[in-house]
Order: C-alpha cells, then sequence, then structure tokens
C-alpha cells in the first residue's frame, strides 16, 4: 500500500485509492492529499476490503478498469460486506472510463462517479461534496450534478 501527501481537503482525511494505473494515482495524490488528507492506494480491487478494514477511509475511490477485479465489481463486495456490517460505512467513487459506465455504477451502489481523464479542480470539488454526504455524479446531459 502506497500513502501520498500534498494540495488538502478540510473534511477528507483519508482516501483508500484502487488503482494500477500510475498517472491516476498521481493525479489523485497531487489534488487532494497534505494538510491532513492521507491518500493510500491499492493496486488491485481484492485489496480493498482488507484495506478498508485496516484504514477505515472517508472516501474510497475505485478505478473502473483495475486489474482482474475492476471497480464495478469491487463496489458491489464493498456493498455486501458492509451491509452485512463487516465493513464500516464509507462513501465510494467510481472513476468511470465513458459516460456509457454510469448504469454500470448506480447499480453496484456507488455514491458518485467521475468520467476519466480526470482533473484535479473537479477532483477537489467531488472529495468535498461526497464527504459532506452529497451525491457527484457526471455524464450525459450534465457535465457535473452535485444534489445538495
Amino acid at each position: 500500500m502506497v500513502a501520498a501527501h500534498g494540495a488538502s481537503l478540510s473534511l477528507v482525511r483519508h482516501v483508500l485509492l484502487a488503482t494500477d494505473v500510475e498517472w491516476i494515482f498521481d493525479e489523485v495524490a497531487a489534488a487532494i492529499a497534505g494538510n491532513g488528507t492521507i491518500v493510500s492506494r491499492v493496486r488491485t480491487g481484492a485489496d480493498v476490503i482488507p484495506a478498508m478494514a485496516e484504514l477505515e477511509p472517508d472516501l474510497v475511490m475505485l478505478d473502473m478498469q483495475t486489474g482482474t477485479k475492476g471497480g464495478v465489481a469491487t463496489c458491489m463486495d464493498v456493498r455486501a460486506d458492509q451491509e452485512a456490517e463487516r465493513l464500516p460505512a464509507s462513501r465510494i467513487m467510481l472513476l468511470l472510463d465513458r459516460d456509457a459506465d454510469r448504469w454500470l455504477a448506480k447499480q453496484a451502489g456507488a455514491d458518485g462517479w467521475m468520467i476519466k481523464p480526470i482533473d484535479a479542480m473537479r477532483l477537489r470539488r467531488a472529495c468535498t461534496a461526497m464527504t459532506n454526504g452529497e451525491p457527484w455524479f457526471e455524464g450525459q446531459t450534465h457535465s457535473v450534478v452535485a444534489d445538495a
């Protein structure tokens, strides 16, 4: 597991990112790590649940295409473990490859999603909204929809 520190978000203290892509980790860490916010990384979907149990992150970010177990399957497994009270509640954001993946993200139980490529401004806004209990959805007719 890798951890990073950089620019900050006031309410996010710990973000767990599941991705096997270096540029995604670099973008996320540069945008939100620092001033009390830590970004931890796992490289496979199979490592997410043990990392969540250990770290109890405020926000879990799952890359849609991560190794042999992607973000959708991982999200579904996390939600099943949370429902069975084996994991604490945590907000989940999926990093989608395309607009058409929104349906999958919704079915998996994600609290929000972004469509790659990601950028620092959108990422900070999404993380802040989600840790304030607000959803964050991107795609189709609205470039960004955050319901207050």
